[in-house]
């Protein structure tokens, strides 16, 4: 504010002159002061708009009470009534126009012997007219500004809001890929390296005693392996082409719909296995045919590995819309079946992959010693 004080002294000063040839009274230093202190008020206009306006408006008002004529020092007013308009309300702000304004035109002149003329009280009030429009066109411009910043505020909000989103489906479906070769690669090897294990138990039984079935779960063994390393290099081709591994295959002969070949390695291995289909056996989907043929196979690979040279009845029961699955097992002979789900990820896998069918899965074991696993896959109508 100080070029305000310079140039209200200075215009003050010149003006007072002339004011001064035509009766006001000279400026001492009373008068100094008052054109000094309505600038300095003004400091505070952005904290106190409203007491800063009555302030300068009081100085003001002293000043032509005092005689000192008119001149510049409206200037201080008019700077103190632009900052209220803006910052302050309407309804106490534009009220001090009309009050100031009579004031000024009366009784301020009448009282010192100076009477206002015509041209003096219609200058003053266009001024004062075109002073309120400048306020009222400031404010709605800081409004207008005030909108843009919130608009541009909540686009920077809704957009990092989207950002957010958009990682939290990546992280999704990253770690859904995770878990979908996680489900493979224990598919495709639990099963194969169970059937080793119990094939070189054999082996090493009857090495001595029997070569020539020593032989047989030697070739066994071979077959398994080789099975399970063909699958492992699909399953890798499949994962490095970008392709789901959900989605396809990694072998066309592990099908449910091909039963007694999906069987025979179990067989093979010396698991009893009895299978009972039920209902037309229909064309299934190849994603949903080889998810029922993992369920199987996990299902007879646990049977395998906690309950050996148990009987395994294995039933496909194929009903309109669904396909009903049932992999139960007797106890264990000379072995107690555990009374609870056995650990690691086979069933928690197998109930992925009926979850992600839209089915469900369910793995109990039964008061007989024994255990059975459940599944039901609905079966996708196609179009005609």
């Amino acid at each position: 504010m100080p070029i305000i004080a310079f140039i209200q002294v200075v215009a003050g000063h010149a003006a007072n002159q002339y004011w001064h040839e035509t009766g006001s009274r000279a400026l001492n230093a009373f008068g100094y002061a008052l054109l000094i202190a309505g600038p300095l008020l003004l400091l505070l206009r952005r904290a106190h708009p409203w007491a800063v306006l009555i302030g300068v408006l009081a100085i003001t008002l002293t000043y032509l009470l005092a005689g000192f004529g008119y001149g510049p020092v409206f200037i201080a007013l008019a700077v103190a009534f632009l900052s209220a308009g803006m910052r302050g309300s309407r309804w106490r702000t534009y009220p001090v126009v009309p009050i100031g304004y009579l004031l000024m035109v009366w009784p301020a002149p009448a009282i010192r012997g100076h009477p206002t003329n015509y041209w003096q009280i219609l200058g003053l009030l266009a001024w004062l007219s075109v002073l309120v429009a400048l306020a009222e066109g400031m404010r709605q411009r800081n409004a207008m500004f005030a909108v843009r910043r919130q608009h541009a505020e909540d686009a920077r909000r809704n957009r990092q809001v989207e950002l957010a989103h958009e990682e939290a489906q990546r992280e999704q479906r990253a770690t859904q890929e995770r878990l979908a070769i996680a489900r493979e690669l224990h598919d495709v090897l639990a099963h194969s390296l169970s059937l080793i294990n119990v094939q070189s138990s054999v082996a090493l039984e009857l090495l001595d005693r029997q070569p020539e079935q020593a032989a047989t779960a030697l070739a066994a063994i071979k077959a398994a392996s080789r099975d399970a390393l063909g699958e492992v290099h699909a399953l890798l081709r499949s994962f490095r082409a970008g392709t789901e591994p959900v989605a396809a295959p990694t072998s066309p002969t592990v099908r449910v719909s091909d039963l007694d070949a999906l069987l025979e390695p179990a067989r093979a291995a010396g698991l009893t296995v009895r299978a009972q289909v039920n209902g037309a056996p229909c064309r299934l989907p190849a994603v949903l045919d080889v998810a029922a043929a993992r369920i199987v196979q996990e299902s007879l690979t646990n049977a395998l590995r906690h309950a050996p040279g148990s009987e395994t009845v294995v039933g496909v029961d194929y009903s309109p819309g669904e396909l009903h699955l049932t992999v139960e097992n007797t106890a264990p002979p000379n072995a107690p079946q555990p009374s609870t789900t056995p650990g690691g990820n086979g069933i928690p896998g197998m109930a992925e992959r009926a979850h992600a069918l839209g089915g469900d899965l369910s793995a109990t074991p039964l008061h007989t010693g024994g255990f059975r696993v459940t599944a039901r896959l609905p079966i996708p109508q196609e179009p005609r």
